[in-house]
């Protein structure tokens, strides 16, 4: 740097002399889900981004102060009229960038999230005719009452509107080339080594099967919440207001939002569904993970062609690759994915007798780990997308391998040794000689089963096997994912 460099050059600079990017743009993203890939996870940002957690903080407060006077559940209050309560929660249907940037200038003198929300909510409440009802807002309430339902409504937006339709989508595109492929012969692979044949559709059929599994359990999910105080006793409540039912009063308003109410807390609500939910997407992860392992061998090997993207470049210096870059990315933030949620389902079920707040900054990640899940998916679907089936190279493969009819032949001599024909002893050792270790063709496979002394019927159905042949009910086992 220049003896003559202004004051304000040398303040955005970094001890060893570079620009100090982040005093140059505050806006240059940290992380990639912000930046390289956000326009990947937007959707996420309306349920699970700081500025949507408080937009649902409001919703909360606007929708409590709406429960308490429409049930009068405080001596004294009137029901709002139906203009009060439009205006109320326009306050929440009008929440922008500029409400982010008040709660955050409020929230630099309350230096506290939830409090500022308050105050707030508060400010506006007499363009409303209602400044009466000021100290209505959060009544009752400690933080965690309003952000455990805050969390709620954020979480279950974004499972239902975001990730469980993208999830839904790549296993209806699984299910859609399993039954496409339901019967195309292919070479197995047990431990690596050549094994008895199958389809490539029954194979995607049991991915498909595996992922609409987990879908299940995601939608099953319960999405529970409290409000009942600093310790879930509700003793302010009832020390001010004994006259009211304050169980029926939480539980009806927070059924109100849709969520399920858990009448057994401490000052927080446990996190036990949030494990659960967490626990059910990151096995969806793994097993979408093995999917794309599986994918990118199979590419690797020729059975699957990758369709080239116009302009595309596969590798800086080899332009004959086509590299299955949307599968390698997509085990990445499969694994990201997967830590973060296995850290999130085991660090939000413990908490210290009635309350820390090691909660508080882990559910600050949970768009995160769904970000890195939601990217993934959106890979595997463009990758799959540019997967074309080379029939011819499972073709060829299977013929290169009559030995995986072994098993064939010496399952019909048992049955013929049951059945009384003579000279079917030994039949795994007699295959195991002729098999092991090699490479059979076809004339060696037949000669050998023509030596047997099979029954005519037998005989005639082994001789007409083949390595393509041999896929049992393979294809019918597809119709299972109608189920």
């Amino acid at each position: 740097m220049s003896e003559t460099a202004t004051a304000a050059e040398s303040a955005t600079r970094t001890p060893s002399g570079r620009v100090a990017l982040a005093a140059a743009d505050a806006r240059i993203p940290l992380g990639p889900l912000d930046g390289r890939y956000q326009r990947a996870v937007a959707p996420l940002v309306d349920y699970l981004s700081e500025a949507a957690l408080n937009r649902d903080r409001v919703a909360v407060e606007v929708e409590w102060l709406i429960h308490l006077t429409s049930h009068r559940v405080l001596p004294g209050t009137v029901e709002l009229d139906a203009d009060q309560q439009a205006q109320l929660r326009a306050i929440v249907t009008g929440f922008d960038a500029g409400s982010v940037a008040e709660l955050a200038e409020i929230e630099k003198v309350t230096v506290h999230d939830v409090k500022a929300v308050e105050y707030y909510l508060g400010r506006r409440l007499p363009s409303i005719g209602i400044e009466n009802l000021t100290s209505l807002v959060h009544f009752g309430c400690t933080s965690e009452d309003v952000n455990n339902l805050a969390y709620a409504m954020g979480i279950k937006g974004a499972v239902q509107n975001v990730w469980l339709p993208a999830a839904r989508a790549l296993v209806a595109k699984i299910t859609e080339m399993a039954q496409t492929n339901r019967g195309v012969p292919m070479l197995s692979r047990t431990h690596g080594q050549p094994a008895t044949p199958t389809t490539l559709g029954k194979e995607l059929a049991v991915t498909a099967h595996r992922l609409g599994r987990q879908l299940k359990r995601v939608e099953n999910t319960e999405y529970l919440g409290k409000i009942n105080g600093a310790t879930g006793t509700y003793a302010a409540h009832y020390v001010s207001v004994p006259s009211a039912d304050w169980e029926q009063v939480s539980r009806s308003f927070i059924e109100g939002l849709g969520l399920t109410w858990n009448p057994l807390t401490t000052q927080i609500e446990s996190h036990d569904w949030q494990a659960e939910l967490y626990s059910d997407m990151a096995r969806f992860n793994r097993i979408l993970h093995n999917l794309c392992t599986d994918v990118w061998s199979y590419i690797s090997i020729g059975y699957f062609a990758q369709v080239p993207v116009p302009g595309a470049t596969g590798s800086s210096t080899m332009p004959h690759k086509v590299n299955p870059i949307r599968f390698e990315n997509a085990e990445a933030n499969l694994e990201m994915s997967s830590a973060l949620l296995d850290t999130l389902a085991a660090t939000l079920v413990t908490s210290r007798w009635q309350r820390d707040l090691t909660d508080s900054s882990s559910q600050r990640n949970i768009g995160v780990a769904f970000g890195h899940s939601l990217l993934a998916i959106n890979n595997v679907l463009g990758g799959l997308d540019r997967l074309d089936t080379a029939e011819d190279v499972l073709a060829a493969d299977l013929d290169q391998n009559w030995e995986v009819l072994g098993e064939a032949i010496q399952m019909v001599m048992r049955a013929e040794a049951i059945a009384g024909v003579p000279g079917m002893e030994n039949p795994y050792e007699r295959l195991k000689d002729l098999t092991r270790g090699q490479r059979v063709n076809a004339a060696r496979m037949q000669d050998f089963v023509s030596g047997l002394g099979l029954s005519a019927d037998a005989e005639a159905r082994l001789l007409a096997l083949t390595p393509g042949g041999y896929t049992g009910i393979a294809d019918l086992l597809v119709n299972h994912l109608r189920d």
